[in-house]
């Protein structure tokens, strides 16, 4: 194995490094200082990807992780948590002046909520959120399966590798998703289920601990499972729901295409009990189901939209809204609500006949929606990794909104987008949100207003 100095964190979550034979090294478990030696998992002509088998000289920040298969899902459990929420604010720096956005006086500073009309981006300390504790955040997680002469056991794929790793659940997750892991595991041991036949299990829960889970499977035909007879409704609350108490009360069990390697929704077999659950936003109850998207970690997600709602001036169009949570959130008197999925809109329509901002929910893409972004209003994004389509950036710089609001899960395309924007807009607030404590995900919030 090559032997290999770790230079810094790179967007991404990989360490950095240079290979004997000149080449850049993307390294996992390695950490900034450190000298390990490397197992190589792809190489091209001009770099390399590798895993750190052996740390020679150790980082003082590295620390014990607390999964042996944390690399699958989140491969920072091997650095304190201080160190990785200053290794995300560096990284996001870096990305920024990659842009031309810059954002060096991080930390050093202090807080200055006006920009300088230069595309300047001035963080502090308090532009930094993240959670209190690291561990046992998320409402939802998505296993596999593995059987062997034991039986059937819950599984993770293994990073750098095709196989699959045995788990008992996630540091990660809830204490309820993984109660209602167990709980379809058994009922799929009782049926003698094979592996073969199985895709993946999505669990997702309520802050309350209720669970429900949507299980993708090869065949197209389907032996009926059973729920558990405990399962509580989600707005019952009682000392049982830190434990996971909430119980199953909701299963989808879908024919995936056996030719597909994602676990699509190619059709649905049966539904059991009720897949919906709720929680609440800003005293706010928004709906959801097993197949919507929703935060994965509620607590952050409030602090995030606690920041909307303060930079918020006026009435927003909320693009890539799902079920509404931002847009019915900040808006006071009328929002419209712009959604793609027809089963998310289908949700985003029910909360909002539940809430007290008239809503109007469009069902489309944002790109087929540009119509919606105007003078008058301000425009909310909150859109997939891949950023905003040029056309979308295009009918902003076009139509001038009052307001660009936008939250981002990669800020690398955040930064990509903000360069073409601050043409015509000046950034007001920026925040780094850490929703994914433990891996290298990273939100970013900016208000960007029109000079």
């Amino acid at each position: 194995m090559d032997e290999v100095v770790i230079g810094k964190l790179v967007h991404g979550g990989q360490g950095l490094g240079t290979l004997p034979d000149g080449r850049k090294v993307f390294v996992w478990n390695a950490l900034p200082g450190e000298t390990v030696r490397v197992r190589l998992i792809k190489q091209k002509r001009s770099y390399a990807e590798a895993i750190a088998e052996a740390i020679v000289v150790a980082s003082p920040e590295r620390i014990e992780p607390l999964e042996a298969n944390y690399l699958a899902t989140s491969p920072w459990q091997m650095m304190t948590f201080e160190a990785e929420n200053r290794y995300k604010a560096d990284i996001v720096k870096e990305l920024y002046t990659q842009a031309k956005l810059d954002i060096s006086p991080f930390i050093e500073t202090t807080v200055l909520e006006n920009a300088t009309g230069n595309g300047k981006i001035t963080l502090s300390p308090s532009a930094f959120a993240y959670p209190p504790r690291a561990s046992h955040y998320r409402n939802k997680m998505e296993y596999s399966f593995w059987g062997d002469e034991d039986g059937l056991h819950l599984a993770l794929h293994q990073r750098g590798s095709h196989g699959k790793q045995i788990v008992s659940g996630s540091a990660l997750a809830l204490p309820a998703v993984d109660v209602a892991a167990r709980v379809v595991l058994a009922e799929l041991t009782r049926l003698k289920v094979r592996a073969g036949d199985l895709k993946t299990l999505v669990v997702r829960c309520d802050q309350y601990g209720a669970a429900v889970a949507a299980l993708f499977v090869k065949p197209s035909k389907f032996p009926r499972l059973k729920l558990p007879s405990q399962a509580k409704p989600s707005s019952q609350k009682d000392s049982s729901v830190s434990e996971g108490g909430g119980g199953l009360r909701g299963l989808r069990v879908y024919h995936s295409n056996p030719k597909s390697p994602a676990s699509v929704r190619t059709k649905l077999i049966y539904e059991l009990g009720d897949c919906g659950l709720a929680d609440s936003l800003l005293g706010k109850v928004f709906h959801y189901d097993v197949d919507s998207f929703f935060q994965v970690n509620v607590p952050v997600y409030e602090q995030a939209l606690e920041t909307i709602r303060t930079y918020c001036q006026g009435d927003p169009v909320d693009m890539y809204a799902g079920v509404g949570t931002i847009g019915l959130s900040v808006a006071k008197k009328h929002v419209t609500l712009v959604e793609l999925d027809p089963a998310t809109a289908a949700m985003a329509r029910l909360n909002a006949s539940r809430t007290d901002p008239d809503a109007r929910v469009v069902e489309a893409s944002t790109e087929k929606a540009l119509e919606y972004i105007t003078a008058e209003q301000p425009v909310i994004f909150d859109p997939p990794r891949a950023g905003l389509h040029a056309s979308v950036v295009k009918r902003c710089l076009e139509a001038k909104p009052p307001q660009i609001i936008y939250l981002s899960c990669n800020p690398a395309t955040q930064a990509r987008d903000l360069a073409l924007l601050q043409a015509e807009y000046a950034v007001k607030h920026f925040t780094i949100f850490n929703f994914f404590p433990r891996t290298p995900h990273i939100e970013t919030l900016v208000v960007l207003e029109f000079r």
